[in-house]
């Protein structure tokens, strides 16, 4: 139920930041993400942080998980090597993911 709740609230978010940056007009012509590049990607981002959320080993809530056209950025601190191993791994498993680029920091002091 937790979790549900979560995740309901991360899909709320990550759809209300991908609507706040549409422009009007085409992607070809302005540049930017279509319209469903964005809902896409704000669903992709959801679907990695309720996965790392929920693996009982990886602190979800200490990696920021950004996503553009596919490609999900991993940023933020874990304990170990096997756990930034891990959350790369976790993130590869999500539908949709095109690439991982893993920016999170081993932080053998943190708690």
């Amino acid at each position: 139920m937790k979790h549900s709740k979560l995740l309901a609230l991360l899909l709320s978010a990550a759809f209300v930041a991908g609507c706040a940056g549409m422009n009007q007009g085409s992607s070809s012509e302005s540049g930017q993400r279509s319209t469903g590049q964005v809902v896409d990607d704000a669903a992709i981002t959801a679907k990695v942080k309720a996965a790392l959320l929920a693996d009982p080993e990886i602190s979800g809530l200490a990696i920021n998980v950004d996503t553009s056209q596919g490609a999900v950025r991993l940023k933020g601190e874990v304990k170990s090597v096997a756990h930034f191993q891990k959350a790369g791994s976790i993130a590869e498993g999500v539908a949709g993911v095109r690439s991982v680029d893993n920016q999170i920091i081993v932080c053998m002091t943190c708690k």
